[in-house]
């Protein structure tokens, strides 16, 4: 029997999962505004900056884990958090994010802010952790560079001794072009990490 052309690739269409509305709805954009400590505030800041994702991405991630916020909930004490200095901050998160913390708060008895404040802290530790990594990559740069600086001493040596035009030479220059690349990106990449040593 001769196969319709065209059938399968409509009846695989037809089992595609199609997007709904609402999931499409909850991936909008929403401004939203809470009271967080300063040190809330630049931890998101600087986690975000440091790692290279948008602060609306840091902040759905920690939001959108329920089993979080509960535990989180069950640790607040409302006394201790009415303490603690804070300011208001407007961030732009997803619907389904709001909506999440939304009902977090009315589930668990919980304010809004303050799940949001604890849960930022569970970002601290990776601070730690990466302040401690940035440590060493600084001590790899130092090394790097001083091999740099030989692999130029042995490059000018050469130059003098084989010339210009000698092969040896000209393999030891492409390899000195391509660590001299290597290290400024090193280099550019431990400037943007100053931002976690001086958090």
């Amino acid at each position: 029997m001769k196969r319709i052309k065209g059938r399968r690739d409509d009846t695989d269409r037809n089992q595609m999962a199609l997007p709904s509305s609402s999931d499409l709805r909850g991936r909008q954009s929403v401004r939203a505004t809470f009271k967080l400590s300063e040190n809330a505030i630049n931890t998101m800041s600087v986690v975000a900056a440091h790692l290279g994702i948008r602060q609306k991405s840091l902040f759905d991630h920690l939001i959108e884990d329920t089993r979080s916020l509960g535990l989180i909930a069950s640790g607040v004490q409302p006394d201790r958090f009415s303490r603690l200095k804070r300011i208001q901050k407007t961030y732009v998160i997803s619907r389904k994010t709001l909506c999440c913390l939304d009902d977090a708060s009315k589930d668990l008895d919980a304010s809004r802010d303050a799940l949001v404040e604890y849960s930022i802290q569970r970002l601290l530790p990776l601070i730690e952790e990466e302040r401690e990594r940035h440590g060493k990559r600084k001590e790899i740069l130092d090394e790097m560079t001083e091999y740099l600086k030989q692999g130029e001493r042995i490059l000018e040596k050469s130059r003098k001794l084989l010339g210009e035009d000698d092969p040896v030479h000209e393999r030891l220059e492409a390899a000195m072009r391509a660590c001299r690349k290597a290290h400024n990106a090193v280099v550019s990449f431990v400037k943007k990490g100053k931002i976690i040593d001086a958090f």
